[in-house]
């Protein structure tokens, strides 16, 4: 099970840190992000397969990051300068490193999703 927290209200131009709490191990799993706004499409955002190896969608790089903490089964996702277009449901997503195929951008590729936490940037 993930479990995410740390959504909130904020202004445009500021910051927020996602948390996804794992009920397992992490160490197998690639870490994702995903948000999905009403009426559209769940978005990609970013992911942390390993520690040294993140990658992020083309609307937030250079303004989110992904981070892992194996030690105590958690992920992050820190969001800087954020954007009234930022605003959304934001889910946590593990998949098994060691089976299934395909990228780790596509949301078919896990298969343990968290409830969603919702982010809303508005002035």
């Amino acid at each position: 099970q993930l479990l995410e927290s740390g959504g909130g209200l904020v202004q445009p131009g500021e910051s927020l840190r996602l948390s996804c709490k794992a009920s397992g191990r992490t160490i197998d799993y690639a870490m994702g992000w995903f948000r999905q706004a009403p009426g559209k499409q769940r978005e990609f955002v970013g992911s942390a397969v390993r520690t040294d190896n993140t990658r992020y969608g083309e609307s937030v790089k250079g303004r989110f990051s992904a981070s892992r903490d194996n030690t105590n089964n958690m992920a992050y996702l820190q969001m800087n300068s954020l954007k009234p277009e930022d605003s959304a449901i934001y889910y946590c997503a593990a998949a098994n490193v060691r089976s299934g195929r395909g990228s780790f951008s596509d949301e078919i590729r896990y298969d343990t999703w968290g409830q969603g936490t919702q982010v809303t940037v508005s002035s």
